[in-house]
């Protein structure tokens, strides 16, 4: 028996029963385990991926400059606070494109947006906290940069997850690199593929190489370390193994040649340099785009929101010689801290090609931080007299006549008598010649070389103030501007008008009459969007023989007047001086077959106040033939430099028609003092010298034949009317009749 019970106890004892823990760890319950594990897994992930919704983009990845250049395009500034221009993902050349796949994700045309192994290696190294670490598809960089942000916690990396997911299966795998490559930051604050391009090499993404394209791509693992500028040995090592890694990947998923693989070497890239900001022109520039796009129909919203591009018609050549021509001949000769009325000069200058309308050099002032007030479009200071051509245009395009029935031409005579009250109008009126000179009889070609302000004021009312205003705005000029009313005072260029005005008005003229409005932008695009921008050239609004005869006279101006500074050899030269009341402002508009200028300059004192210009540089007085004149002419010999002379080719209606104007070359002016304003130009040209008047005194009745006070006119021309003993002004014309108007 006990043997039995031994035996039976040594049975029962092969099937122990298990105890403790080990009760829970068979291997069926181990597989049951894992598999209810998985399920949970599984539901949580569908549970987040339905509750997980794709956000907005974050305002940061969407925040872009806009990138203004020259015709040429040079980067001339870029404004807003993050220095990116998104672009289409075509603009950006094939290989450059397959450079950063293969540096990022070379499986990227073919996963489904996610790695799995990595985001769990990412999710298991933040946990231990390793920081940042590898493994995200181009897919998930991009949600992380342009829906998330980039802390490192394992409630971010599980939305990049899901998001990557849906994105992959709303979008094209285009569309994701495109956005991959606009969003992510290169160093140099540089933020997508555009801004790194400008930033390491200076040129737009459609210009990269393929060798820089993998250059940049390799950046992205470290900007900092791996920008060749600041780095240091072992990072230039880094980055050039980073690189050629790249492009074996490109060769080995077929995208680039082993052989032209082979030839390639490294590109550095260029030193950093700083962003061009709004200082000195640039902000003139830019502020002047930005309003020529919104009168074309550019919100200001959307140029808020950024990333355009706006190309400008500045040459950037030109650019620089004027801005250097107002430095030498101007800037440099005032002496502000010792000089009040050195302070008070302002400056402004427009440049124009008369056959495309386009602005290709703009000055604003000494600086845009430091003028706010853009000087070559301000309308508040007079252009003076360099509106009388204006009057001669309306009298030939109108085909006026004198107040006999003369017709109007430049060979007409007028009575030049300063103060010499006009005839005709119903607003009495009796303009002062320069320093008070009287003329006598003389031709509106001469009238028009020395700015006889009386010969123009009656012109103007023979004309018909009316007509002459609105040749005026046909030209360019702007019908709202200050003081631009129907009277007599009109003739001596009282109204407002700006530099950039004016060039408009001389390249019309210089167009042979069609119209030329200026523009500063060539082109605003915004990714594939372009802006519509209103064309520069119009239609006919004077005829071209009136406009041909208009510049016929504006060259003997330059050859024979108060324009005779800027007189070149060779080169045909049409022009008009300006200066207004007191020398408020001076001007000198003039022009070649090739381009017009437009050059003003402006007393403003505190607030804005216009002040005279008398006594600057430690000169006397201020007029268009002085400052405005050197300015214009060192200009165009630097802008016109390696060009050809040119001839106007212009027909003036006449049988006598000449050959071109400008093929002869002109005698050598006297070249001007160049540290002292130019004089008046009465005390530098000849004037005729009236005859001296008959000591006997003038009968009741005036006498049919001319008055003994001016010589006999040549067989044919017209009788010109008596000047009457008083002047009557209008209480309203005492001012505009003071001074020196219209030189």
């Amino acid at each position: 028996m006990g043997r039995a019970d031994i035996s039976t106890g040594e049975g029962s004892g092969s099937k122990r029963a298990r105890t403790g823990i080990r009760r829970f760890f068979t291997w069926r319950r181990l597989i049951a385990y894992a598999l209810s594990m998985c399920l949970l897994l599984i539901a949580a992930f569908a549970a987040l991926y339905v509750w997980v919704d794709v956000p907005d983009a974050n305002a940061s990845a969407k925040a872009e400059s806009n990138i203004y250049t020259y015709r040429d395009g040079t980067v001339l500034a870029r404004t807003g606070a993050v220095n990116r221009e998104s672009v289409p993902l075509h603009r950006a050349p094939l290989q450059v494109q397959h450079a950063f796949v293969a540096a990022e994700n070379k499986d990227f045309y073919s996963d489904p947006g996610v790695s799995l192994s990595g985001t769990a290696r990412g999710i298991a190294n933040t946990l231990l906290g390793k920081g940042k670490q590898g493994g995200s598809t181009i897919t998930q960089q991009y949600v992380k940069n342009y829906y998330l942000s980039q802390e490192q916690t394992v409630t971010r990396k599980l939305k990049e997850l899901v998001i990557a997911l849906k994105i992959d299966q709303r979008m094209s795998k285009d569309e994701i690199l495109e956005g991959y490559l606009n969003t992510s930051y290169y160093g140099r604050g540089a933020y997508g593929i555009q801004a790194a391009a400008h930033a390491y090499y200076g040129v737009g993404v459609e210009r990269l190489t393929v060798a820089q394209g993998a250059y940049l791509a390799s950046l992205l693992q470290s900007p900092s370390a791996y920008d060749w500028a600041v780095a240091g040995p072992n990072g230039k090592r880094l980055v050039t193994a980073r690189w050629n890694y790249v492009l074996d990947n490109m060769v080995q998923k077929h995208w680039l040649d082993a052989g032209t693989r082979a030839g390639l070497t490294f590109p550095k890239p260029i030193s950093p340099r700083p962003l061009p900001g709004m200082s000195g022109q640039n902000g003139y520039l830019v502020e002047a785009a930005k309003a020529e796009l919104r009168r074309s129909g550019v919100s200001d919203q959307e140029l808020a929101a950024g990333g355009w591009t706006i190309r400008l018609n500045i040459d950037k050549n030109k650019q620089q010689a004027l801005e250097r021509s107002v430095d030498q001949q101007l800037n440099r000769k005032l002496s502000p801290a010792t000089r009040t009325v050195d302070q008070q000069v302002q400056a402004g200058a427009a440049s124009v090609d008369p056959k495309t309308g386009a602005v290709l050099a703009l000055y604003g002032g000494r600086g845009f931080t430091e003028h706010y007030t853009d000087n070559a479009l301000r309308r508040d200071y007079q252009p003076a007299s360099t509106f009388k051509p204006l009057i001669l245009a309306s009298a030939l395009d109108h085909g006026a006549t004198t107040q006999q029935g003369a017709p109007i031409g430049p060979d007409t005579v007028y009575d030049g008598t300063s103060q010499r009250p006009v005839t005709g109008s119903k607003v009495p009126f009796a303009p002062p010649n320069e320093d008070g000179r009287d003329y006598g009889r003389i031709t509106v070609q001469q009238a028009m070389n020395h700015s006889v302000n009386s010969v123009f004021a009656q012109m103007a009312v023979d004309v018909g103030l009316s007509e002459v205003k609105q040749t005026a705005v046909d030209l360019g000029m702007d019908p709202n501007a200050s003081g631009f009313g129907e009277n007599p005072a009109m003739s001596l260029g009282v109204m407002g008008a700006s530099p950039l005005d004016m060039a408009g008005v001389y390249a019309t003229l210089d167009n042979h009459g069609k119209k030329v409005t200026p523009r500063l932008v060539a082109s605003a695009q915004h990714g594939d969007e372009r802006a519509e921008l209103p064309g520069a050239i119009g239609g006919q609004v004077i005829s071209r023989t009136a406009a041909d005869s208009v510049t016929s006279v504006l060259t003997g101006v330059v050859d024979d007047g108060t324009g005779h500074a800027v007189r070149r050899s060779g080169q045909a030269v049409a022009g008009k001086t300006g200066t207004s009341d007191d020398d408020k402002s001076a001007w000198f508009v003039g022009y070649t077959p090739k381009l017009v200028t437009a050059v003003g300059l402006f007393g403003e004192g505190e607030h804005g106040t216009q002040v005279s210009l008398r006594g600057a540089a430690g000169g006397g007085r201020v007029n268009g033939g002085g400052f405005p004149a050197q300015i214009w002419g060192a200009y165009m010999d630097q802008a016109l430099s390696g060009t050809p002379t040119s001839a106007f080719d212009l027909a003036t209606g006449t049988s006598t028609d000449p050959a071109p104007v400008g093929t002869e070359t002109p005698s050598a002016p006297a070249t001007p003092d160049p540290a002292t304003p130019t004089p008046s130009p009465s005390e530098q040209t000849p004037t005729p010298t009236p005859s001296t008047p008959d000591p006997t005194p003038t009968p009741t009745t005036p006498d049919p034949a001319p008055t003994p006070d001016l010589p006999a006119p040549p067989s044919g021309w017209p009788t010109l009317p008596s000047v009457p003993p008083t002047l009557v002004p209008a209480p309203g014309d005492q001012q505009s009749q003071s001074g020196r108007l219209g030189q």
